[in-house]
């Protein structure tokens, strides 16, 4: 599973590989060092930035051959949580921990060898610097305001010295600190090495400008360096005399200053960084289609399905919102401890299950409460009153994005003299918030039986030519002994064609493994909504059986 960490590292990764493929193409052989170096510095930073501008475009979808979609089933008690499941072993994101540790580990080699060295060599304090000199054979090398050389280099060629003090005169150790830290996140990607390599040779470059612009003679330094070339590199996080290639060093020295007008070729990638933010990021579709028809009886209590829903239903986000720390059971129990039984329905001995909908907007609000099916208007009100006063959410995100989440609740109001409208045995219902153990279908979840659900229903022929969509939304009983008992059509499609196939499909259930409470196999009441959808598509997504 990708999760929002590893594909904002993947945004990222992109984004640098297109900037650092435009800085090898474009800008690596031109004389611009200071430029260069800051573009490569700043360019990382806002590589890592742009996931988080969101660009969206909007497409516009029409509707029409056949395709079923199976909701997430509505579960009768205080609210319809969704049944938790045993996550999976991230491979993915091991394999990536595994890639960064071991880049962190040899980035501690190498500074444990640096250290070692410091520690054996003899140390002074120079004028705004420390020096180390060490009896080793070693190529000379500078970190932050510390230099390490070679004894004999120190006495003989002086250029060396003043060439690493060029490095920490421009604090190029924190570059290399960074770049380091890009490394380690995006050590998958060649192109972030490569630009580290470009990092370290433009730090050459503006070392040797600044040491031939103090006066010394470019031949003799040249001399230097073919001379000092054959050395180790032993200290990656430090800026050596013999780090950087030799031959474009040089060839540098001799290079013509590039026109400055060439310094505009920055601004040719800003239009492929903002195309490929309008890649990277999700398209929003807007569908039009004509709204399902509700059956008659339906169509005064649910008005509100005939609008096209505009957030993102609960069963489409990759991750869910949360309450108070917890998932929808906890909201489920917190709507209990805060629901009051109207008196007067109370006394009237009215009960039923009002089903409620509403958004969990992105700042983690409750917004747009409304009755899709009613039972009494004070029943409604009170469930209505409840839900509003909700405290807020954690909200849901689709690929990393925050987003509003529409989402179906059901709350039951029952007199507990009253049995249970589901039942028709002697058998109490329990209410799911109150199981020990719920019901499972073949080793899993709802989610799994919704599977074995779109696997084994068939589209009706003569609804599927006449491109007939609709909502079934069905309710059985899992009993003790794991069967499906008292299956019926409480709101129908409008077709009974969609609405025999639903029956069907659900007869024909193998067994589940009964829900639990204490200590005994109780008898459970589910709603179960099944979508006969029709829409534009090229294939039909539908299989025949």
């Amino acid at each position: 599973m990708i999760t929002p960490f590893l594909l904002y590292i993947g945004r990222v990764s992109l984004y640098l590989a297109i900037f650092y493929a435009f800085f090898m193409l474009v800008m690596r052989k031109t004389s611009f060092f200071r430029l260069n170096r800051a573009a490569l510095l700043l360019g990382t930073v806002a590589c890592h930035v742009l996931p988080f501008l969101r660009l969206r475009t909007v497409l516009m979808t029409e509707t029409a051959v056949p395709q079923m979609v199976v909701a997430e089933p509505e579960l009768v008690g205080v609210a319809a949580p969704e049944a938790p499941q045993a996550p999976g072993i991230p491979w993915l994101t091991l394999l990536y921990a595994a890639g960064v540790l071991t880049v962190v580990a040899l980035v501690l080699v190498s500074v444990w060898r640096t250290l070692r060295l410091i520690h054996a060599g003899e140390s002074r304090d120079c004028d705004g610097f420390r020096l180390t000199l060490v009896d080793r054979d070693i190529p000379s090398f500078s970190w932050c305001r510390h230099v390490v050389m070679n004894r004999s280099d120190y006495e003989r060629y002086p250029a060396i010295l003043r060439h690493e003090l060029q490095h920490i005169r421009h604090a190029h150790s924190l570059d290399i600190l960074l770049m380091t830290g890009v490394n380690a996140i995006h050590w998958f990607n060649p192109l972030a090495w490569l630009a580290r390599t470009e990092l370290a040779l433009l730090h050459e470059y503006e070392a040797d400008e600044g040491l031939i612009q103090q006066g010394i003679d470019a031949t003799q330094y040249q001399l230097l360096l073919v001379r000092k070339a054959v050395g180790e590199q032993r200290f990656s996080m430090a800026n050596g005399f013999n780090h950087a290639k030799l031959k474009q060093r040089i060839a540098m020295m001799h290079t013509e200053k590039t026109p400055a007008r060439v310094r505009l070729a920055y601004v040719g990638v800003l239009p492929l960084l903002v195309a490929t933010m309008f890649v990277c990021n999700p398209v929003r579709a807007r569908i039009l289609s004509v709204p399902e028809e509700a059956p008659a009886s339906e169509a005064s209590s649910a008005p509100s399905l005939q609008k096209p829903v505009k957030t993102v239903p609960f069963s489409q986000v990759t991750v869910k919102p949360r309450f108070q720390g917890g998932d929808a059971n906890t909201f489920a129990k917190w709507v209990s401890a805060n629901l009051v039984y109207p008196t007067e329905a109370k006394n009237d001995k009215i009960s039923g299950r009002v089903l409620v909908q509403f958004t969990i907007s992105s700042d983690g609000s409750v917004k747009d409460v409304k009755i899709l099916r009613g039972v009494h208007p004070q029943l409604d009100a009170e469930a209505v009153r409840v839900i509003s006063s909700s405290p807020q959410w954690k909200p849901g995100e689709v690929d990393g994005e925050i987003v509003a989440v529409t989402y179906q609740f059901p709350v039951i109001f029952q007199l507990r003299d009253t049995p249970a409208s589901a039942a028709t045995s002697s058998e109490e219902v329990v209410p799911f918030n109150q199981l020990e153990k719920r019901p499972t279908f073949q080793g899993g979840d709802m989610n799994s039986f919704s599977k074995w659900v779109s696997e084994n229903i068939v589209y009706p022929k003569e609804a599927f030519e006449n491109r007939i969509s609709g909502v079934v939304t069905a309710q059985f009983s899992i009993d003790t002994d794991g069967s499906l008992a008292d299956i019926r059509i409480l709101r129908g499609s409008g077709n009974e064609s969609l609405n025999a196939e639903a029956l069907r499909v659900l007869s024909s259930s193998p067994k589940w493994e009964p829900a639990y409470s204490d200590g005994k196999p109780a008898r459970v009441t589910i709603q179960f909504p099944i979508f006969f959808q029709v829409r534009e598509s090229n294939e039909n997504p539908i299989s025949t059986k």
